[in-house]
């Protein structure tokens, strides 16, 4: 991998930005804790939410950039488990499913900032749809880092 593109590394530089930045905000919400059986899938999908957005300030984005080697998405208990969306949105409209998976891609390819503004467009639903499949998407990942069990 040392003939990473100038793009492909650019990229792979935000999505650690990215990481590193909700590990931050998943360690701060761990040390405000009051209560010992807390769900951190939970704290992951907070964490998300807080996420600080980054739309004035654009990191380096490559539309052309081949996917990256993301986390798989959490398995699901529906058929539909190579689906990134959460189980309650398997049966949503065509139209609501494609603009969650949309804000999935925008958050991988381009910044969680830049697809949290832009999910800020869409009804609760979405926004909670993204939400939920974005914490599907890291939390494998996370786990593997440490940051969460």
């Amino acid at each position: 991998m040392d003939q990473a593109s100038p793009q492909s590394a650019s990229f792979e530089q935000g999505l650690e930005t990215d990481i590193a930045a909700l590990a931050a905000g998943i360690k701060d919400r761990k040390e405000r804790i009051t209560i010992k059986d807390y769900n951190e899938r939970e704290l992951v999908k907070e964490a998300i939410r807080a996420f600080p957005s980054f739309e004035h300030a654009p990191r380096a984005s490559s539309a052309a950039a081949p996917a990256p080697s993301a986390p798989a998405p959490a398995p699901a208990a529906s058929s539909a488990s190579t689906s990134p969306l959460p189980e309650y949105a398997q049966n949503a409209p065509p139209e609501v499913k494609l603009e969650i998976e949309y804000l999935l891609d925008v958050a991988l390819r381009h910044g969680i900032g830049k697809a949290l503004a832009e999910s800020e467009k869409s009804p609760y639903f979405v926004q909670d749809a993204f939400h939920d499949a974005l914490t599907g998407r890291l939390y494998p990942e996370l786990q593997r880092r440490g940051i969460v069990k």
